[in-house]
């Protein structure tokens, strides 16, 4: 299994389309742009069929340190969550 980073999707995106490869790059970062906002702001991001970027509340909880066996406070957070769409859960099934 391969690992595909930024510039690999960049150059399939690329060869699957007739634009270049630095505007592939500005519309990527400008989606990440985008879809950060949205999410930091507690919109939820719907593309559907492929899927939704949500934020999600994690509540505090009690953890334990592994090297230690201390027991630590996990403080309360907002996490960012992807939730795939019906036909990207089709496409790899």
């Amino acid at each position: 299994m391969a690992n595909v980073n930024k510039d690999a999707l960049v150059d399939s995106i690329s060869n699957k389309t007739d634009l270049s490869k630095k505007d592939i790059m500005a519309v990527l970062e400008a989606f990440e742009e985008v879809i950060t906002e949205e999410i930091r702001q507690g919109n939820k991001v719907t593309m559907t069929g492929f899927g939704t970027f949500r934020i999600s509340d994690r509540a505090a909880r009690e953890g334990i340190n592994p090297q230690t066996k201390e027991k630590i406070q996990i403080p309360a957070m907002r996490v960012p969550k992807f939730t795939a769409g019906k036909a990207l859960k089709e496409a790899v099934k």
